[in-house]
């Protein structure tokens, strides 16, 4: 039979547990969401829609950051690509600084939830 004390300690952890769990999605949304509106600033725009169609999006890992109607140019903007004429495009490195934050802030913001838990 358990005693009451490890009953308080079961409660305990699994309060811990829940407030981090709370404080990581929480951290997680909030990521997504400064990270679509950094991609979205940084985009080329040639005609805007690009550019506007940045987003995120509840996954099963997560949140995740995507382009909901132009998902086939980000890579090609983002790397350059070959031309028919046999010359390259220039390259728009949009995605990769706004990933660098993305992966910094939440690791900055999952410690916080962690030292902050009680």
């Amino acid at each position: 039979m358990a005693s009451s004390q490890e009953i308080d300690l079961r409660a305990i952890l699994n309060g811990y547990a829940d407030e981090v769990r709370d404080g990581l999605v929480k951290a997680q949304k909030n990521v997504a969401k400064e990270t679509a509106e950094m991609v979205r600033a940084r985009s080329p725009r040639k005609n805007g829609k690009y550019a506007a169609d940045w987003a995120f999006k509840k996954s099963d890992n997560g949140q995740v950051v995507y382009n909901k109607s132009h998902y086939q140019l980000s890579h090609l903007l983002e790397f350059g690509h070959a031309l028919r004429n046999g010359g390259r495009s220039q390259a728009f490195p949009h995605i990769k600084p706004a990933e660098t934050f993305a992966i910094n802030e939440f690791t900055k913001q999952a410690k916080q939830v962690i030292d902050n838990a009680k």
